[in-house]
Protein backbone atom coordinates (compact mmCIF):
# COMPACT_ATOMS: atom_id res chain seq x y z
CA UNK A 1 0.00 0.00 0.00
CA UNK A 2 2.94 2.20 0.81
CA UNK A 3 3.97 2.62 -2.46
CA UNK A 4 1.23 2.74 -4.78
CA UNK A 5 -0.49 5.78 -4.10
CA UNK A 6 2.80 7.25 -5.43
CA UNK A 7 3.23 4.92 -8.55
CA UNK A 8 -0.95 6.31 -9.00
CA UNK A 9 0.25 9.94 -8.96
CA UNK A 10 2.55 8.96 -11.35
CA UNK A 11 0.48 7.15 -14.15
CA UNK A 12 -1.68 10.21 -13.19
CA UNK A 13 0.67 13.43 -14.20
CA UNK A 14 1.92 11.23 -17.31
CA UNK A 15 -1.93 11.02 -18.08
CA UNK A 16 -2.16 14.47 -18.28
CA UNK A 17 1.01 15.32 -19.29
CA UNK A 18 -0.44 13.21 -22.51
CA UNK A 19 -3.91 15.92 -22.19
CA UNK A 20 -1.73 18.55 -23.20
CA UNK A 21 -0.73 17.14 -26.61
CA UNK A 22 -4.02 15.30 -27.56
CA UNK A 23 -6.05 19.14 -26.71
CA UNK A 24 -3.69 20.28 -29.24
CA UNK A 25 -4.58 17.89 -31.68
CA UNK A 26 -8.82 17.87 -31.25
CA UNK A 27 -8.10 21.65 -31.43
CA UNK A 28 -7.03 21.47 -35.16
CA UNK A 29 -10.75 20.55 -36.31
CA UNK A 30 -13.01 20.88 -32.91
CA UNK A 31 -13.73 23.97 -30.50
CA UNK A 32 -12.54 23.82 -27.03
CA UNK A 33 -16.54 23.61 -25.73
CA UNK A 34 -17.19 20.75 -28.29
CA UNK A 35 -13.74 18.88 -27.30
CA UNK A 36 -14.72 19.07 -23.36
CA UNK A 37 -18.42 18.05 -23.96
CA UNK A 38 -17.67 14.93 -25.49
CA UNK A 39 -14.64 14.05 -23.66
CA UNK A 40 -17.15 13.71 -20.46
CA UNK A 41 -19.79 11.70 -22.52
CA UNK A 42 -17.21 9.10 -23.20
CA UNK A 43 -16.06 9.34 -20.00
CA UNK A 44 -19.13 8.47 -18.32
CA UNK A 45 -20.06 6.11 -20.57
CA UNK A 46 -16.54 4.22 -19.40
CA UNK A 47 -17.25 4.75 -15.77
CA UNK A 48 -20.87 4.15 -15.35
CA UNK A 49 -19.81 0.40 -17.33
CA UNK A 50 -17.08 -0.06 -14.94
CA UNK A 51 -19.41 0.70 -11.64
CA UNK A 52 -22.30 -1.34 -13.13
CA UNK A 53 -20.21 -4.58 -14.00
CA UNK A 54 -18.34 -4.52 -10.63
CA UNK A 55 -21.72 -3.35 -8.59
CA UNK A 56 -19.71 -0.15 -7.38
CA UNK A 57 -22.32 2.16 -7.07
CA UNK A 58 -22.82 4.06 -4.27
CA UNK A 59 -25.61 6.07 -3.01
CA UNK A 60 -24.72 9.85 -2.36
CA UNK A 61 -25.86 11.12 0.89
CA UNK A 62 -27.95 13.96 1.00
CA UNK A 63 -25.53 16.18 2.91
CA UNK A 64 -23.26 15.81 0.21
CA UNK A 65 -24.80 16.45 -2.86
CA UNK A 66 -23.57 20.32 -2.22
CA UNK A 67 -20.36 19.46 -2.12
CA UNK A 68 -20.16 17.13 -5.18
CA UNK A 69 -22.13 20.19 -7.42
CA UNK A 70 -19.35 22.49 -5.86
CA UNK A 71 -16.66 19.86 -7.00
CA UNK A 72 -18.31 19.40 -10.88
CA UNK A 73 -18.29 23.28 -10.78
CA UNK A 74 -14.70 23.49 -10.27
CA UNK A 75 -13.88 20.73 -12.02
CA UNK A 76 -14.42 19.90 -15.11
CA UNK A 77 -16.69 23.27 -15.49
CA UNK A 78 -14.52 26.12 -14.49
CA UNK A 79 -11.41 24.32 -15.03
CA UNK A 80 -12.02 23.03 -18.48
CA UNK A 81 -13.10 26.39 -19.85
CA UNK A 82 -10.01 28.15 -17.97
CA UNK A 83 -7.26 25.01 -19.38
CA UNK A 84 -8.82 24.73 -22.59
CA UNK A 85 -9.29 28.43 -24.21
CA UNK A 86 -6.42 29.20 -22.30
CA UNK A 87 -4.27 26.73 -24.61
CA UNK A 88 -5.91 27.92 -27.61
CA UNK A 89 -3.26 30.97 -26.65
CA UNK A 90 -0.51 29.16 -25.22
CA UNK A 91 1.95 26.58 -25.70
CA UNK A 92 1.46 23.23 -24.11
CA UNK A 93 4.73 23.63 -22.50
CA UNK A 94 3.83 27.51 -21.25
CA UNK A 95 0.20 25.82 -19.88
CA UNK A 96 1.72 22.80 -18.18
CA UNK A 97 4.07 25.37 -16.40
CA UNK A 98 1.20 27.62 -14.96
CA UNK A 99 -0.70 24.23 -14.01
CA UNK A 100 2.36 23.32 -11.97
CA UNK A 101 2.05 26.15 -9.90
CA UNK A 102 -1.01 24.39 -8.26
CA UNK A 103 1.39 22.77 -6.09
CA UNK A 104 2.14 25.82 -4.40
CA UNK A 105 -1.78 27.12 -3.50
CA UNK A 106 -2.65 23.90 -2.77
CA UNK A 107 0.18 23.09 -0.04
CA UNK A 108 -1.34 27.15 1.22
CA UNK A 109 -4.78 26.44 1.23
CA UNK A 110 -4.72 22.71 2.84
CA UNK A 111 -3.05 24.56 5.53
CA UNK A 112 -5.51 27.23 6.29
CA UNK A 113 -8.53 25.21 5.80
CA UNK A 114 -7.56 21.45 7.07
CA UNK A 115 -4.53 22.53 8.59
CA UNK A 116 -2.86 19.54 6.56
CA UNK A 117 0.71 20.21 8.06
CA UNK A 118 4.05 19.38 6.23
CA UNK A 119 7.19 19.23 7.65
CA UNK A 120 9.89 22.52 6.86
CA UNK A 121 11.65 19.95 4.38
CA UNK A 122 8.59 19.48 2.78
CA UNK A 123 7.81 23.15 2.19
CA UNK A 124 11.42 23.53 1.16
CA UNK A 125 10.66 20.83 -1.57
CA UNK A 126 8.05 22.47 -2.80
CA UNK A 127 9.61 25.66 -3.46
CA UNK A 128 12.91 23.78 -5.05
CA UNK A 129 10.16 22.01 -7.06
CA UNK A 130 8.84 24.74 -8.82
CA UNK A 131 12.13 26.25 -9.21
CA UNK A 132 13.04 23.60 -11.22
CA UNK A 133 10.06 24.12 -13.73
CA UNK A 134 11.24 27.60 -13.72
CA UNK A 135 14.36 26.76 -14.67
CA UNK A 136 12.88 23.75 -17.24
CA UNK A 137 10.76 26.07 -19.08
CA UNK A 138 12.65 29.76 -19.42
CA UNK A 139 15.10 30.42 -22.55
CA UNK A 140 18.53 31.17 -21.87
CA UNK A 141 17.86 34.70 -20.85
CA UNK A 142 15.82 33.34 -18.16
CA UNK A 143 12.62 34.60 -20.09
CA UNK A 144 9.04 33.46 -21.06
CA UNK A 145 6.95 34.73 -23.55
CA UNK A 146 3.19 35.09 -22.14
CA UNK A 147 -0.04 36.21 -23.96
CA UNK A 148 -2.17 38.11 -21.27
CA UNK A 149 -5.20 36.18 -22.21
CA UNK A 150 -3.62 32.46 -22.15
CA UNK A 151 -1.90 33.85 -18.82
CA UNK A 152 -5.71 34.53 -17.40
CA UNK A 153 -7.37 31.68 -18.50
CA UNK A 154 -5.14 29.52 -17.27
CA UNK A 155 -5.17 30.92 -13.92
CA UNK A 156 -8.61 30.45 -14.07
CA UNK A 157 -8.22 26.81 -14.27
CA UNK A 158 -5.33 26.87 -11.06
CA UNK A 159 -7.45 28.79 -9.18
CA UNK A 160 -10.08 26.23 -10.00
CA UNK A 161 -7.53 22.96 -9.29
CA UNK A 162 -7.18 24.43 -6.07
CA UNK A 163 -11.02 24.69 -5.51
CA UNK A 164 -11.23 20.84 -6.43
CA UNK A 165 -9.15 19.97 -4.21
CA UNK A 166 -10.61 21.21 -1.07
CA UNK A 167 -13.64 19.72 -1.97
CA UNK A 168 -12.15 16.26 -3.01
CA UNK A 169 -10.46 16.34 0.35
CA UNK A 170 -14.08 16.23 1.65
CA UNK A 171 -15.15 13.53 -0.33
CA UNK A 172 -12.24 11.17 -0.91
CA UNK A 173 -12.67 9.24 2.39
CA UNK A 174 -16.59 8.66 2.36
CA UNK A 175 -16.56 7.43 -1.61
CA UNK A 176 -14.64 5.76 -4.54
CA UNK A 177 -12.39 7.15 -6.42
CA UNK A 178 -14.36 5.86 -9.56
CA UNK A 179 -17.36 7.26 -8.40
CA UNK A 180 -16.52 10.57 -7.19
CA UNK A 181 -15.21 11.11 -10.71
CA UNK A 182 -18.23 9.67 -12.38
CA UNK A 183 -20.64 11.68 -10.54
CA UNK A 184 -18.41 15.36 -11.15
CA UNK A 185 -18.32 14.06 -14.58
CA UNK A 186 -21.94 13.52 -14.80
CA UNK A 187 -22.53 17.13 -13.38
CA UNK A 188 -20.07 18.37 -15.73
CA UNK A 189 -21.29 17.17 -18.57
CA UNK A 190 -24.86 19.00 -17.64
CA UNK A 191 -23.34 21.65 -16.79
CA UNK A 192 -21.42 21.84 -20.63
CA UNK A 193 -24.47 20.72 -22.19
CA UNK A 194 -26.52 24.53 -22.82
CA UNK A 195 -22.45 25.77 -24.30
CA UNK A 196 -22.46 22.48 -26.67
CA UNK A 197 -25.77 23.29 -28.36
CA UNK A 198 -25.53 27.39 -28.69
CA UNK A 199 -21.96 27.20 -29.61
CA UNK A 200 -20.67 24.46 -30.85
CA UNK A 201 -23.09 21.89 -32.44
CA UNK A 202 -23.55 22.89 -35.25
CA UNK A 203 -20.02 23.32 -36.31
CA UNK A 204 -19.54 20.04 -34.70
CA UNK A 205 -22.22 18.28 -37.09
CA UNK A 206 -20.59 20.54 -40.18
CA UNK A 207 -16.94 18.80 -39.06
CA UNK A 208 -18.45 15.38 -38.65
CA UNK A 209 -15.67 12.47 -37.08
CA UNK A 210 -12.12 13.04 -38.07
CA UNK A 211 -10.21 10.20 -37.29
CA UNK A 212 -6.95 11.96 -35.83
CA UNK A 213 -8.92 14.70 -33.99
CA UNK A 214 -11.58 12.62 -32.28
CA UNK A 215 -9.13 10.07 -31.51
CA UNK A 216 -7.56 12.11 -29.56
CA UNK A 217 -10.66 13.33 -27.98
CA UNK A 218 -11.13 9.62 -26.99
CA UNK A 219 -8.05 9.65 -25.21
CA UNK A 220 -8.55 12.56 -23.37
CA UNK A 221 -11.81 10.66 -22.10
CA UNK A 222 -10.44 7.34 -21.00
CA UNK A 223 -6.65 8.55 -19.64
CA UNK A 224 -7.23 12.42 -18.75
CA UNK A 225 -10.98 12.23 -17.29
CA UNK A 226 -11.12 9.11 -16.43
CA UNK A 227 -7.95 7.04 -15.61
CA UNK A 228 -5.75 10.32 -14.17
CA UNK A 229 -8.76 11.84 -12.18
CA UNK A 230 -9.76 8.38 -10.54
CA UNK A 231 -5.94 7.79 -9.67
CA UNK A 232 -5.61 11.49 -8.44
CA UNK A 233 -8.40 10.44 -5.84
CA UNK A 234 -7.27 7.75 -4.74
CA UNK A 235 -3.83 9.27 -3.86
CA UNK A 236 -5.35 11.87 -2.10
CA UNK A 237 -6.65 9.95 0.40
CA UNK A 238 -3.49 8.39 1.11
CA UNK A 239 -1.72 11.13 0.55
CA UNK A 240 -2.90 14.17 1.44
CA UNK A 241 -3.58 17.54 -0.84
CA UNK A 242 -0.47 18.62 -0.21
CA UNK A 243 1.63 16.23 -1.00
CA UNK A 244 -0.35 14.48 -4.05
CA UNK A 245 -0.42 17.96 -5.37
CA UNK A 246 3.64 18.92 -5.52
CA UNK A 247 3.51 15.81 -8.20
CA UNK A 248 1.79 18.53 -11.02
CA UNK A 249 5.48 19.51 -10.99
CA UNK A 250 6.31 16.86 -13.12
CA UNK A 251 3.84 17.20 -15.94
CA UNK A 252 6.33 19.99 -17.72
CA UNK A 253 8.93 17.73 -17.64
CA UNK A 254 6.64 14.12 -18.88
CA UNK A 255 5.47 16.26 -21.24
CA UNK A 256 9.01 17.69 -23.03
CA UNK A 257 10.21 14.17 -22.69
CA UNK A 258 7.16 12.57 -24.45
CA UNK A 259 7.50 15.29 -27.04
CA UNK A 260 11.41 14.25 -27.50
CA UNK A 261 10.37 10.80 -27.78
CA UNK A 262 7.39 11.40 -29.85
CA UNK A 263 7.89 14.00 -31.88
CA UNK A 264 11.78 14.54 -31.48
CA UNK A 265 11.66 17.84 -30.00
CA UNK A 266 15.13 18.84 -28.81
CA UNK A 267 16.24 18.49 -24.96
CA UNK A 268 18.27 21.06 -23.67
CA UNK A 269 21.13 21.16 -20.50
CA UNK A 270 18.64 23.44 -18.78
CA UNK A 271 16.19 21.24 -19.51
CA UNK A 272 18.29 18.22 -18.10
CA UNK A 273 18.90 20.76 -14.50
CA UNK A 274 15.45 21.68 -14.49
CA UNK A 275 14.64 17.95 -14.47
CA UNK A 276 17.13 17.41 -11.71
CA UNK A 277 16.16 20.25 -9.55
CA UNK A 278 11.81 19.11 -9.70
CA UNK A 279 12.82 15.07 -8.43
CA UNK A 280 15.03 16.87 -5.81
CA UNK A 281 12.14 19.08 -5.16
CA UNK A 282 9.74 16.14 -4.95
CA UNK A 283 11.56 13.60 -3.18
CA UNK A 284 11.96 16.54 -0.16
CA UNK A 285 8.61 16.98 -0.37
CA UNK A 286 7.55 13.51 0.13
CA UNK A 287 10.68 13.41 3.26
CA UNK A 288 9.42 12.12 6.70
CA UNK A 289 6.05 10.87 5.90
CA UNK A 290 4.87 8.35 8.37
CA UNK A 291 1.42 7.05 7.52
CA UNK A 292 -1.18 9.60 6.56
CA UNK A 293 -0.73 13.06 5.96
CA UNK A 294 -1.30 15.43 9.77
CA UNK A 295 -4.83 16.49 9.47
CA UNK A 296 -6.43 18.66 11.97
CA UNK A 297 -9.97 16.63 12.17
CA UNK A 298 -12.00 19.44 13.75
CA UNK A 299 -11.43 21.56 10.38
CA UNK A 300 -11.70 18.74 7.77
CA UNK A 301 -14.16 17.10 9.77
CA UNK A 302 -13.12 13.07 9.19
CA UNK A 303 -9.64 12.20 10.28
CA UNK A 304 -7.09 12.01 7.38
Amino acid sequence: MKGKPYLALVFSMIFWSFSFVWFKIANIDYDPVAIIFIRLCIAIVFLTGFLWITRRFTPVKKGDRKYFLLLALFEPFFYFLGESFGLTYVSSTVGSVIISTIPVFAVIFAWVIYRERLKPVNYAGVIISFIGVLIFITNSTGSITLNPNGLALMFLAVVSAVGYNMVLHKLAYDYDPVTIVNIQNIIGAILFLPLFIFLDLQDFISTGIIAKSFGSIVLLAIFASCGAFVLFAYSVRHVGIARANIFSNLIPVFTAIFAFLIVGDRLTVRNGVGMAVVIAGLFLSQAGKKGQAVVDTDFAGRSA
